[in-house]
C-alpha cells in the first residue's frame, strides 16, 4: 500500500482546524476544484472555504481513512454545522444566520496530488451535497438545476 502524501494529511489537518491558509497552502496555484456546476480556481476555493467558516463557525469534519482510487486519493467525509453567521458565498447574496443545523450526506472527495501540491479536488456529486444541500437545509429558494 502506498503511503498517504504528507500534503494531503496537512490539508485534512487544516480543514479540521479551520486554518484557511494551511488548507490553501497545500493546493497548487493552478488548483481545479471541480464542483457540480463549475470549476473553481485556487482563489475561488479560498473564498468558498472562508465564507463557509464565517457562516458556520462550528463546521466540523469526520472522515474515514484515506483510500486510493486509481490515480487519485479519496476521503469519505461527513460534515456539517450550524448557520450562526452570515454566509456570503462568492457570486451569491449574503445569507443572514438562520440558526439551522446542516448535515451533508457522507460522500467521497477525490484528490489528485502531484509532488507537494494538491492539484485537483473533485467532490462526488450526490443529492444533498454542498453547496446546494446547505442551501436546501437552511431554507433558501434554489434555482432549477
Amino acid at each position: 500500500m502506498l503511503p498517504i502524501p504528507a500534503v494531503l494529511l496537512r490539508y485534512i489537518e487544516g480543514l479540521k482546524a479551520h486554518d484557511v491558509d494551511k488548507i490553501v497552502g497545500t493546493t497548487s496555484p493552478a488548483l481545479c476544484f471541480i464542483a457540480a456546476t463549475r470549476v473553481l480556481s485556487q482563489a475561488e476555493f479560498r473564498a468558498m472555504i472562508s465564507a463557509l467558516y464565517a457562516g458556520f463557525p462550528d463546521w466540523h469534519y469526520d472522515h474515514d481513512p484515506v483510500e486510493i482510487h486509481g490515480e487519485r486519493y479519496a476521503v469519505k467525509w461527513r460534515q456539517g454545522g450550524t448557520h450562526t453567521g452570515t454566509w456570503a458565498m462568492p457570486g451569491m447574496a449574503p445569507i443572514p444566520a438562520t440558526g439551522k443545523t446542516v448535515r451533508i450526506p457522507e460522500h467521497y472527495f477525490h484528490y489528485r496530488v502531484e509532488g507537494d501540491w494538491i492539484t485537483e479536488i473533485h467532490p462526488e456529486a450526490i443529492p444533498g451535497g454542498a453547496p446546494r444541500g446547505i442551501l436546501e437545509q437552511i431554507g433558501v429558494a434554489l434555482p432549477p438545476l
